[in-house]
């Protein structure tokens, strides 16, 4: 298996993590200053928003780090993707297109990170705004792409997983923004609820892509450094090598000696 898996699957592992660690410290500091004692603070009966993770330092400090590397994460992770799929097939607009979206959503997820909803929320919002919509745009179209490029049953296996994951990344964010706007209580914890499902499928999406990355290798980087230009794979090379343009003459040459 090639080390390239780490990247997608350390994604989800890292950011889902560290946001629920952060979340729960700093719930906990709020219950502690209020002397309600340090029981666990973050369960299904209280889940903020994923704004309120992290409003106060130092845990806002961590939260805009984990954010500010999910991003660079969301970027690589969409690089390599955009020249593995060069590589092993041929560029397309749906490959394009996926890249662009990915690097949009990327940079919205910078703006939720180091914008704290409670000190810059017009910021925060126009990053949440630019980070969602293009989040599920991006799955969708990498979920085409997938069924594009599929040749066996394993990738439409792949590809029905990831339908089924950006099916339930668009309920859960229609949900999400439709009690976001409610002002019940009950409806705004349901809105904080789907919000973390949403972000968490999202993540798991990107973790997919290790069963694509496992066939990746320094020939992909080279894609990447001729500029997206699809080449000649090592193996051509060696074939090329090993025959020579002046392969088709060697029979002459044989029967001249």
């Amino acid at each position: 298996m090639s080390i390239w898996v780490i990247i997608p699957i350390s994604l989800p592992v890292l950011t889902i993590t560290g946001i629920w660690v952060v979340l729960y410290n700093q719930s906990c500091e709020e219950k502690l200053s209020l002397q309600r004692g340090p029981e666990l603070c973050c369960t299904l009966d209280n889940v903020p928003l994923i704004s309120k993770c992290g409003t106060l330092p130092p845990e806002s400090c961590f939260f805009s780090l984990i954010c500010s590397t999910g991003s660079f994460m969301v970027i690589l992770i969409g690089l390599l993707r955009y020249a593995h799929v060069i590589e092993k097939h041929q560029n397309c607009v749906l490959n394009t297109a996926g890249l662009s979206t990915g690097w949009i959503c990327a940079a919205g997820l910078i703006m939720v990170g180091n914008f704290q909803v409670d000190y810059a929320k017009v910021l925060h919002y126009v990053g949440a705004g630019v980070a969602f919509p293009t989040s599920i745009l991006f799955v969708c179209l990498q979920s085409a792409l997938t069924y594009r490029l599929a040749k066996t049953q394993r990738e439409y296996n792949v590809g029905h997983l990831r339908l089924g994951m950006s099916l339930l990344a668009f309920i859960t964010l229609v949900f999400s923004g439709v009690f976001f706007v409610q002002e019940s209580f009950a409806l705004q914890h349901a809105s904080a609820i789907f919000e973390w499902l949403f972000c968490i499928i999202i993540m798991l999406f990107f973790g997919t892509f290790a069963f694509e990355f496992g066939d990746m290798s320094g020939d992909t980087l080279m894609v990447l450094a001729r500029g997206g230009v699809q080449g000649f794979s090592s193996s051509d090379h060696k074939a090329e090598e090993a025959g020579g343009p002046n392969h088709h003459y060697q029979p002459d040459g044989i029967a001249m000696l």
